[in-house]
């Protein structure tokens, strides 16, 4: 299966921690690098996990508040220090690009790279479409505009029945047709149905990852039943006021709007620095929403092996 891997770079709130870094998460989607956010320490930790810079095509920000874009400029620069080519593109809304030019045109003023910014607006929206992948924005609740994004594999091709291609004498032209789910029809006339000569394609896999929201049930519809949903869970329950009052979530509503989603699986992240032990997340994300996973650091989630 091709590869949907899910890694944390960072998974800590505004403050940095001795055990946690500010936010930063890369997609991997058929070895293309996909980045959301880029708190600060993003580049140390992308290398730390031997990512490669020359597969980078887009970074993604979910708002700008500084814990997950303070980390870009560095980045940018770093790119650009080591002769990076190609284009990389960054979806961040427009005050985003203005603060961020205003800063490369002092540090780095001559990229080596092609630096694109595509602007987004606080909406439900594609802002990514491609052959094989399509990335959508949703609206978030928060003290500044905030979206989060969907990654949305593109159905996939039948598999083909060697077997009974090579029994009915397919052309080899006519494959593609076939593999898209077309009938084979024979010289004489007869008809060989697709499902003869195919199996069922592997699933289309998707990944949301929901960053600084207040608590807002109605995501669960706009984010679909996702194999893997990252939904922040700054608080517990017992700190539920704060987490209203500062437009965050807690574990356990995080948990309810996996279920409400139909989740495969839930990841938790963007810990206040308060906690201590933060598998406490996870018990609490549990007792609504069974399939949580503890979010650390380093940590790769396979998305094609969790509803197996």
């Amino acid at each position: 299966m091709d590869t949907f891997r899910i890694h944390t770079l960072g998974c800590g709130s505004a403050r940095p921690t001795p055990r946690h870094q500010p936010s930063c998460t890369v997609v991997n989607f058929r070895d293309n690098l996909f980045m959301i956010d880029c708190g600060e320490g993003a580049q140390r930790a992308f290398q730390q996990a031997r990512l490669k810079f020359p597969r980078l095509g887009h970074i993604f920000l979910t708002h700008l508040h500084g814990d997950h874009v303070l980390g870009l400029p560095g980045l940018l620069s770093t790119l650009a220090l080591g002769g990076a080519g190609g284009r990389l593109t960054v979806h961040t809304f427009e005050e985003g690009e203005r603060i961020m030019r205003q800063i490369l045109d002092f540090f780095a003023k001559d990229l080596s790279y092609d630096l694109e910014f595509h602007i987004i607006k606080p909406e439900d929206a594609i802002v990514l479409d491609t052959p094989s992948l399509t990335v959508r924005t949703v609206k978030l609740h928060h003290r500044v505009p905030a979206v989060g994004y969907i990654f949305e594999e593109k159905p996939k091709q039948r598999h083909i029945r060697r077997d009974m291609i090579d029994f009915h004498r397919v052309p080899v032209a006519l494959i593609r047709d076939i593999k898209a789910g077309a009938d084979f029809v024979k010289p004489d006339g007869t008809v060989v149905p697709n499902a003869a000569l195919t199996s069922d394609a592997d699933p289309a896999r998707s990944y949301a990852h929901i960053s600084d929201t207040i608590y807002m049930p109605s995501l669960a519809e706009k984010i679909g039943p996702v194999d893997l949903l990252f939904h922040e869970t700054t608080y517990l329950d017992e700190h539920a006021a704060e987490a209203k009052a500062r437009f965050h979530s807690t574990a356990r509503q995080a948990a309810m709007v996996a279920r409400d989603a139909g989740a495969g699986a839930l990841l938790t992240g963007h810990y206040s620095s308060r906690y201590k032990d933060e598998s406490r997340f996870v018990t609490e994300a549990q007792e609504v929403f069974a399939n949580t996973l503890l979010n650390r650091e380093g940590l790769i989630t396979d998305v094609g092996r969790l509803r197996q």
